[in-house]
């Protein structure tokens, strides 16, 4: 992994969505049926029960119980048995006795539906809490066969894969939880996303690409949009020179951060040619405090694209008449990329037509620079017929260029 591939490793950390350790207070505190009837032989021992219970007794509580069981034989024995252990645990905050008592009323008979949902996914949490993952999967698949759009065991269900070793199982969770809150119409909270994220990039999933995308559609913050790109750009193995098009996506969505962003961009700029590029991208940083002009490594930068602008700017004319001429797409491209860099969108999206119509192209590069210039000059729906036509390594690009252009 990359220096930048172990920074993203720290932001998108494996921690959980909605998954703290098993809420005491969160257990139900079911009312009995209102037809509920204790036995005759149970009688005295739930009384007896009872009173320790309700006057927490923890002394005589678990002789208390073990004396209740020993004579409950009815399911409405077993429902209020397991009623008041369940107050005994919730105040003792005994998590183990919370899923033992939970037990007995699950196996009663007597628990309404949303007691059972409450009890099921409690159950759940607690043996989440012990590494029990295919314990918890099995209380969650029960919760969701009779509640199939809970987005609380859907959560829980994911984690518990993603704890037990199936990533691919986890992220396919999240992805069902977040289309059944769409489809509800309900808003999805942007921590599912991102956890979906976090998953993914970090156990290399080949459906990464794909997730970002579908976070950046829903969330196109200017973070995200640098998060997003430095993923991309991490996860695809490429250079600092074959990542100039997310650098562009950064600057464009107003996510340039910090010396690094600048520093790479600003030195690939350079490097490929385009110094009037390199100039605005510092400039910019400079006027907006985010980087500091006097620090030599921009210095150094800076001076050297400064040189060449002037220059630069003179053979514009020329630059565009041979690119425009040439028989071949890459002296075209690279024209188009030269007038990108200086924001005459226009013309680079006309040279960079031309050069789909030149011996050499390379069409998918070539889209995805000219639906940069068109999203960039405003033309969302040329953009996006650009983008689309993008495949092979800059495909990937290209839909998160697509995402956040869609999103203005």
């Amino acid at each position: 992994m990359t220096f930048y591939g172990k920074m993203l490793a720290g932001a998108l950390a494996l921690t959980t969505v909605g998954l703290a350790a098993p809420s005491l207070a969160q257990q139900p505190a079911a009312a009995a049926p209102a037809q509920i009837k204790i036995s005759r032989k149970a009688q005295p021992a739930m009384i007896a029960l009872q009173t320790a219970v309700n006057a927490n007794d923890t002394a005589k509580i678990p002789g208390a119980i073990a004396a209740a069981q020993a004579v409950a034989e009815t399911k409405e024995d077993r429902y209020f048995l397991g009623q008041l252990q369940l107050k005994a645990a919730l105040a003792a905050k005994d998590d183990a006795q919370v899923a033992a008592a939970s037990e007995v009323i699950l196996n009663s008979g007597m628990a309404n539906a949303d007691t059972v949902r409450v009890l099921r996914i409690n159950k759940a949490k607690s043996r989440y809490q012990a590494k029990d993952y295919a314990g918890a999967q099995a209380e969650l698949q029960a919760v969701l066969a009779a509640d199939a759009n809970n987005s609380d065991a859907m959560l829980l269900l994911a984690e518990s894969y993603e704890g037990g070793g199936n990533s691919q199982q986890a992220l396919a969770t999240f992805q069902r939880a977040i289309a059944s809150r769409q489809a509800s119409g309900q808003p999805v909270p942007a921590e599912w996303r991102k956890r979906a994220v976090a998953i993914a990039y970090n156990r290399k999933l080949p459906t990464l690409p794909a997730v970002v995308v579908d976070w950046i559609r829903s969330s196109p913050t200017s973070d995200n949009v640098r998060d997003a790109a430095r993923i991309i750009g991490d996860s695809s193995g490429l250079s600092d020179g074959d990542q100039i098009d997310l650098f562009r996506l950064q600057r464009a969505a107003g996510a340039l951060k910090g010396e690094s962003d600048y520093y790479r961009y600003a030195n690939t700029a350079l490097i490929k040619g385009f110094p009037g590029e390199a100039k605005t991208v510092l400039d910019q940083g400079f006027a907006s405090n985010a980087i500091n002009k006097s620090r030599p490594v921009f210095t150094s930068v800076y001076t050297s694209a400064s040189s060449k602008v002037a220059a630069d700017k003179a053979n514009l004319g020329a630059t565009e008449r041979s690119g425009l001429a040439a028989t071949t797409a890459r002296q075209a491209l690279v024209a188009g990329d030269v007038f990108l860099g200086y924001g005459d969108y226009a013309k680079a999206a006309a040279l960079y037509r031309a050069a789909l119509t030149k011996s050499g192209a390379d069409s998918s590069l070539i889209n995805l620079r000219l639906g940069q210039a068109l999203a960039l000059s405003g033309d969302k729906a040329g953009a996006s017929t650009a983008f689309t036509a993008v495949s092979g390594p800059q495909q990937s690009t290209a839909q998160l260029w697509a995402a956040w252009t869609a999103s203005r």
